[in-house]
């Protein structure tokens, strides 16, 4: 019996000396790994622009396993495509844009612009879905935190107009491009463009529907943001917003990417005292990301803050 515990002893000793040496000599090595599983393993939820039930291109989230940039792009064009690989991840309610059968040929970044060279099967998109494919790209890509633009090439040649259309597209493509696009000029001149977030919901999903207006409109893009998300719903839409009808924007202050921006006590939701509704968070701030470049918002109702959103 001791000489069983002895050698069971040894064992034990022999054992942990040998994972000792292991740790000592190759440390690098093991924490590389483990860095490696923590940092591409784990997967993120990210932003991503799909089309909803009603054809508009509209802001959800899905599951993205890259944070390398090139790599992350990759995945999202691959949920982006028709029948992709990824696209048992698209939330219900939702539709790819891409053709099926869309590749990309190469993929690079240089100073935040993405060059993308696709193959001739994106060319075969159907001409009412040809803007809202662009703008998915769009609005899909610069969601990555290195992307401000994007170039689309096909089979090496830099497109120049919309698929199936005359319509003459930008060299680099940026969200100043807009998305479900709404025209109301009276002139050429003093156009505004402003886009605004509204509340979509499928289901018991709630997501949000960026819509650029193109407009004569004057005032100050805050204050029509505001006007727009307190006329619920939307014009000749189904869109909706949450924001109370008495709402009123009394100042706001614009420091650099912050901004302040101060209410009367109609922000608050009645139901929960000096609180405001996620989706009134999530459309104020997101419009103002999108139009005026707006990272930062502190809501304020009388004065006194009661939010701060960063988007």
């Amino acid at each position: 019996m001791l000489r069983k515990s002895a050698i069971r002893r040894i064992m034990v000793a022999s054992i942990a000396f040998f994972i000792f040496v292991i740790i000592s000599v190759f440390p690098n090595q093991i924490e590389t790994e483990l860095h490696h599983q923590t940092t591409t393993e784990i997967p993120i939820q990210s932003a991503i622009y799909l089309l909803d039930p009603k054809d508009y291109v509209s802001r959800t989230r899905v599951v993205i396993k890259n944070k390398d940039t090139l790599n992350q792009a990759r995945e999202i064009i691959e949920l982006l495509t028709i029948g992709g690989t990824k696209s048992h991840y698209i939330p219900n309610g939702f539709q790819a844009v891409l053709p099926s059968g869309t590749k990309l040929n190469t993929i690079a970044i240089q100073n935040g612009i993405l060059k993308l060279d696709f193959n001739d099967i994106f060319l075969k998109l159907p001409k009412d879905k040809s803007e809202l494919a662009i703008e998915s790209l769009i609005f899909s890509l610069t969601e990555i935190e290195e992307v401000t633009g994007i170039l689309i090439y096909i089979n090496g040649e830099l497109l120049t107009t919309l698929p199936n259309s005359n319509s003459k597209l930008p060299e680099v493509l940026t969200r100043e491009y807009g998305v479900n696009k709404i025209y109301d000029l009276t002139s050429f001149r003093n156009v505004t463009k402003t886009t605004t977030y509204y509340v979509g919901k499928y289901e018991n999903t709630i997501y949000y529907v960026p819509v650029t207006e193109i407009t004569n409109d004057e005032k100050e893009k805050i204050e029509i943001i505001i006007e727009r998300l307190k006329s619920s719903p939307m014009h000749q839409t189904n869109l909706m917003s949450y924001l109370n009808a008495n709402t009123e924007l009394l100042d706001y202050e614009i420091l650099e990417n912050d901004i302040k921006l101060s209410f009367n006590h109609y922000l608050l939701d009645e139901f929960q005292e000096n609180k405001i509704l996620e989706e009134v968070e999530y459309s104020i701030a997101l419009s103002l990301k999108d139009t005026l470049n707006i990272e930062n918002v502190s809501f304020l109702v009388n004065g006194e803050k009661v939010s701060n959103f960063n988007t």
